[in-house]
């Protein structure tokens, strides 16, 4: 467990020093995620962000399990 936190920690701080150029990558915005805007109200649920997230993260986790 400590192992992850710390693992974690670095990631966290390795994204924020990076953040000017990770938020040009069009994660939010991609084909699939549903945004609908009326007068009052507006939903957002990225659907295509999160598939595309979960393939990367499987993949991820796939790779450092062997």
């Amino acid at each position: 467990m400590n192992r992850l936190l710390v693992v974690a920690g670095i990631v966290l701080i390795l994204v924020g020093l990076f953040w000017p150029w990770l938020r040009q990558i069009p994660l939010g915005r991609l084909p699939g995620d549903i945004h609908i805007s009326r007068e009052s109200f507006q939903f957002y649920f990225p659907l295509g962000t999160s598939i595309v997230i979960s393939v990367l993260l499987s993949l991820l986790f796939w790779f450092f399990k062997k």
